[in-house]
Formats: C-alpha cells, sequence, structure tokens
C-alpha cells in the first residue's frame, strides 16, 4: 500500500468547515458563489502551517463536488461546488498542499447522486423515451413521495438520494472516467469510497483495476514525502460499518476500509472503565491467533468524523481525550483526526441539524492539539508503529499497554485514563526502554508508574 500506511490522515468536511450555505445557490447565484472561493481558506498559511504542525500527511476532503445541499446528492461530478469555488480553487489548493509534502484523497460518492443530476433530471422530463432511464432502478408502476408518476431505488430510503444502477455497464464506464478526470485535473492520491458497503463488487474490482493503473502510470510524478517518495500508489479507502471487512478490503478491492467496530470500542471503553472492549477488538482484527480478522491490514482508525457525535462530546470526561489520541496513534492501523477535534470541538449529532461540521476561521492550537502533535511525531519515527504487530501485555478497567513489533523493534503502548497514578507490574521483556513522546528514560526495575490521562510509548532498548 506504500505512503497510506505510514499516513496521517486528517478529515475536513469543506462545506461546513468554509462557511457554506447549506442548499446550493440557485442558477442567478452561482457565479457569485463561485466567486468567494471558500476553498482557498483551507490553502492559507495559517491551515498549511497547522496541518505542518500536527504531521498531517494526507488531507481528505468530504465531500467538494457539485450538489443540491450536504454533498452526497451530486448534482454534477465534474465541477466543484460553487459555493466551496471553481475547479482551479481546487487544483489550486490541493498543488499548496502537494508543495507542503501532504497528499490528498476526494470523496467518491458513486452509489447515489442527487434529483438533479443530469441524467436523472432526463429520465424524469423524457420518461421512457429517457436513454438514460436503465443509469437507475426505475419501476413505472410505482411512485415516489415527489409524486413522480414513477419508482425509483434510493439510498435507504432516502428518496432524495437517487440511487445508481451500478449493474450498467455504461454506468461504471462512467464513473470510471470521472475518476481519471479528477485525476487529470487535480492531480489526487486516492480515494474514500462512500458508502462501499452498497457499492457493486464488480464496480468495486474495476475502481481497484483503475487504481492499478493510476498507480503504475508514468505520467504521475511522484511527491517528495519521506519516507516514501518516490511512491503515488492511488489508494482506495471504502467507508464500511458492519460485517466482515475483507468483504471490501483486499487485493481486487479497497486498500482500506474504515474501523467503525474500534471507533466504538474506543470511547466506550472510556466511557465504562473497561478497557477490555479496545483491547477485545484490537486483537480480534491485529492479533496473533489464526482467526484474527485483519492482521496485516491498515484500517482507518478515528474518534469521531463527519457522521457521529465529536469525541470530546461523546466522552463523560473529557481530560481523557489525551491518552484516547494516544491511543489512536498507537494501535494498528492509520490515524485519522476529524477537523476541530484536535482543540477539542464539541458537537453532538442531531438530524437535521449541522453542529458537527462547523465553519471554522482558522486552526486553535490547544494542549490537546500539541499532545496529537507528539502522538503523530513519535509514531512517524517508529517502524512498529505504523507496521508493527499487536499483542495485548496487561489490561485494567482504566489501563491498557499492548506491544507493536517488527524486527529490530519493540514499542510498548501504556495508556492510563484515571485520575490517579496507575502501578502496572508486567514482564516488559526489557530492563529500560524510550519514550518515544517525552525522549526521557524509562526503567521497569520495580514496576512502571503511569500518571493521571498519559499515554507512553516505550521502545525497548535493553
Amino acid at each position: 500500500m506504500g505512503w497510506y500506511e505510514h499516513a496521517f490522515v486528517y478529515q475536513v468536511y469543506p462545506l461546513g468547515a468554509c462557511g457554506c450555505a447549506y442548499e446550493a445557490p440557485g442558477e442567478a447565484e452561482r457565479d457569485g458563489e463561485a466567486s468567494a472561493h471558500r476553498i482557498l481558506r483551507l490553502a492559507s498559511p495559517a491551515w498549511v502551517d497547522h496541518l505542518k504542525g500536527l504531521g498531517v500527511t494526507c488531507v481528505m476532503l468530504n465531500p467538494v463536488f457539485a450538489s443540491e445541499s450536504h454533498g452526497y446528492d451530486t448534482t454534477d461530478y465534474a465541477h466543484v461546488d460553487p459555493r466551496l469555488g471553481t475547479d482551479a480553487d481546487l487544483a489550486t489548493l490541493v498543488s499548496t498542499l502537494h508543495a507542503a509534502g501532504i497528499r490528498v484523497m476526494l470523496d467518491g460518492v458513486f452509489n447515489h447522486v442527487g434529483r438533479s443530476f443530469w441524467a436523472f433530471a432526463d429520465v424524469l422530463e423524457n420518461r421512457r423515451q429517457s436513454r438514460y432511464q436503465d443509469w437507475f432502478r426505475i419501476s413505472w408502476d410505482g411512485d415516489t413521495g415527489y409524486h413522480d408518476g414513477l419508482w425509483y431505488d434510493s439510498w435507504q430510503g432516502c428518496e432524495n438520494l437517487v440511487r445508481l444502477n451500478l449493474e450498467n455497464p455504461e454506468v461504471r464506464g462512467y464513473l470510471l472516467d470521472v475518476v481519471r478526470g479528477w485525476v487529470r485535473d487535480f492531480d489526487i492520491d486516492g480515494l474514500r469510497l462512500d458508502v462501499a458497503y452498497c457499492l457493486d463488487q464488480r464496480f468495486l474490482r474495476d475502481l481497484r483495476h483503475l487504481a492499478d493503473e493510476l498507480t503504475a502510470d508514468p505520467a504521475r510524478a511522484p511527491l517528495l514525502v519521506a519516507p516514501f517518495s518516490d511512491d503515488r500508489t492511488f489508494t482506495l479507502m471504502g467507508e464500511t460499518m458492519f460485517g466482515d471487512y475483507n468483504q471490501w478490503m483486499g487485493d481486487d478491492t479497497c486498500h482500506s476500509v474504515t474501523n467503525y467496530e474500534c471507533y466504538k470500542g474506543l470511547w466506550s471503553s472510556m466511557n465504562s472503565a473497561n478497557m477490555h472492549e479496545v483491547a477485545y477488538a484490537m486483537n480480534r482484527q491485529s492479533g496473533s491467533d489464526p482467526w484474527c480478522l485483519y492482521t496485516g491490514r491498515h484500517l482507518l482508525d478515528f474518534l469521531d468524523n463527519h457522521d457521529v457525535t465529536r469525541i470530546a462530546t461523546q466522552l463523560d470526561d473529557k481530560r481523557r481525550l489525551t491518552p484516547l489520541y494516544g491511543l489512536l496513534f498507537g494501535m494498528p492501523g492509520v490515524p485519522c483526526v476529524y477537523y476541530g477535534s484536535e482543540w477539542g470541538m464539541e458537537g453532538e449529532q442531531r438530524p437535521y441539524e449541522h453542529e458537527i461540521r462547523p465553519e471554522v476561521e482558522a486552526p486553535e492550537q490547544t494542549d490537546l492539539t500539541r499532545a496529537i502533535a507528539a502522538f503523530a511525531a513519535a509514531r512517524a519515527r517508529s517502524e512498529a508503529l505504523c507496521d508493527g504487530s499487536y499483542r495485548e501485555v496487561a489490561c485494567q478497567p482504566l489501563q491498557l499497554v499492548f506491544e507493536r513489533a517488527v524486527d529490530g523493534e519493540r514499542v510498548l503502548v501504556a495508556m492510563n485514563a484515571a485520575d490517579s497514578t496507575a502501578h502496572l507490574d508486567f514482564d516488559a521483556g526489557c530492563g529500560q526502554a524510550v519514550d518515544l513522546v517525552s525522549g526521557d528514560i524509562h526503567d521497569f526495575g520495580g514496576g512502571s508508574d503511569l500518571p493521571p490521562f498519559s499515554c507512553a510509548y516505550w521502545r525497548c532498548e535493553r
């Protein structure tokens, strides 16, 4: 997988972060909206310096193309939403981030479109005479809440999200051309695949074949980012929530998927004082037993995103944010941080409200921000934390110690979510270690003390 395995992904919901109106402008107002160039806020020195200071290596933008409202009701895959700016603005943002050594992934919303999408609009206008009727799953004997005089398949019954018929080769070919256009026009490095668990498997295989072609394309110049300066792997990361992730992740589908199993375990373990929950999930996924499902894979790990309650709101005790982020950067997988959460932004996920996707004028610096940057820097310096095996060492209600190891390096991730110092006795397999976060020498003689609400990365020395 190359660069993605060592990535630190930073997720931004631009329509919210850049202060866009919830509904798309009418035809007469579109030029004025595009002239606001809101997406260029993310290319400002303040944002770029913030991302570099955190240690971010990839920005994931969700989503950016023309839509009716929230971005997932696409009306035009070829052009940037005018509320955000122009196509040239997105190209500028990507080139600015690339110049800073940061890759860019876009949101591929390929399962469904908005009702104003040009092909569906043609169906509504021309009915059975539309050449695009087979682009959708339509019944001429039914009806919808919009009184269309026809029924169509929609995403989870949301009639404003019209499902594309991905069994149709013409539709699949169109979407593959869309991706080729994004690479040509914006030089992106990969895609997040929205609701990948709903996508036709043939389409996923087609996408992976295209991704492999793009990876091998000599016309795509290398991006100078250590440790993979010559690697331009075009990465596919799929949104999945349940079931066996291997259905959507493998050599002929997605490179990676979202890790909702551990997402729930991470915050729930903290709130219930039961670290066994997340420890079980990590071992089930990445342990050495034959039944472990994803050992050697790099799932996308996160504490929150644009669809769920912010982690600072989700936690009963916000003092546990620091050790929780320590776990995020120490566990197997690829860490992802959602914009604003790195300085403790709050927000509850509520139907028809948008407080988890707010406008942000400029990034903030807090103790939490600095702690996350320290965890990210430690992970970037450690092959074990990026690629190492997983083995549980000690687990208590509010403490967890596990080992990440590769040939030549062993790191013990030790977390204490209690409000008092924790004394831990376990076999470290060495006498001393260096804390990759603080740089301090740690002596295991007589046991180990962990300060309240802390997380250490102990690299065993001898």
